[in-house]
């Protein structure tokens, strides 16, 4: 993501947050202003924009790429699911800025962040309003190994938005993670994921192939450029055991219209549209060393 233009704040900042780099497990981390949002502030992590809160409004999210995430899982939440008892899992966590807003959609849900960084995640609880646990609970841990130890059927979402750099480690990007993940949801549970991947869309094709293998209902999120190769970015991927939003469908024109919202419009697509773009890619395996993530995140950094 680019960096943002600094300009004179219109309105002052009553978070009471101090701007400045940060120490953590994993590197650094440093809080931003962002001058554009009053009680708005941007947390880059190693030098990548990770994640942006608005202290007070845990609804607005500043990143597209979470706002088709979010479209997609709320409709999924109002056909299959009870708000009154959602389990979510976000394997990431970053500033926890989704968790902060679906505990706000469903105040009766129950969040668990799983965050690499131990120090990241003490200085997201003392910076930013988080809910308390149990309604956001930030377990530390790596996110493969923190997946494999979930019961079966204990969770009725999962969101995968990990990532190293500018890509998502192998590990939790292979057809073995995303049967653990599904064997770890309820019986209409969803998965979903942010991938981030460049042009040639090798990367998105591979997952989206392992989605449609473990999962009979597929859907897909992103903007019209990106689904046509044109730039690097972000592709929304799930998969679910319950029917997803077809073509045609109430539900998903309802979802269009969400993401045609916003500074990036955005296209949905159902599973017939999933399964032939992944049709001729295979999901990446345990034990492979086909994806080369140091050039793949390069390519990345310089937008190819």
């Amino acid at each position: 993501m680019a960096k943002r233009r600094r300009k004179p704040k219109a309105q002052p900042d009553h978070s009471g947050l101090v701007e400045g780099k940060y120490e953590i497990s994993t590197g650094t981390a440093e809080l931003i202003s962002d001058d554009y949002t009053p009680d708005g502030w941007v947390l880059e992590i190693n030098g990548m924009e990770s994640s942006h809160v608005v202290i007070g409004r845990p609804r607005e999210l500043d990143f597209e790429y979470m706002r088709w995430l979010a479209a997609v899982v709320e409709a999924h939440v109002e056909v299959s699911l009870d708000p009154a008892k959602l389990r979510i899992t976000h394997l990431g966590g970053g500033a926890c800025s989704l968790a902060r807003y679906f505990a706000d959609v469903y105040p009766q849900s129950r969040n668990t962040v799983v965050e690499l960084d131990s120090k990241l995640a003490d200085y997201v609880r003392e910076w930013f309003d988080l809910p308390k646990a149990p309604t956001v609970k930030i377990r530390v841990g790596e996110a493969r190994a923190v997946t494999e130890t979930f019961a079966p059927a204990s969770r009725d979402v999962i969101i995968r938005d990990v990532f190293a750099g500018y890509v998502t480690p192998t590990p939790l990007t292979t057809l073995e993670f995303t049967q653990i993940a599904a064997e770890s949801l309820s019986e209409k549970g969803l998965y979903i994921i942010n991938c981030g991947d460049n042009r040639d869309l090798a990367g998105a094709r591979a997952e989206a192939a392992a989605i449609a293998q473990v999962f009979p209902h597929t859907a897909a999120a992103a903007d019209a450029a990106m689904f046509k190769g044109r730039r690097r970015g972000n592709v929304i991927l799930a998969g679910s055991f319950a029917p997803l939003p077809m073509a045609g469908e109430d539900a998903t024109a309802q979802i269009t219209k969400r993401l045609l919202g916003g500074g990036v419009p955005a296209q949905y697509k159902d599973d017939a549209w999933v399964r032939d773009f992944a049709r001729g890619s295979s999901p990446r395996r345990d034990g492979e060393d086909s994806v080369d993530l140091a050039a793949l995140d390069q390519a990345l950094r310089q937008g190819q």
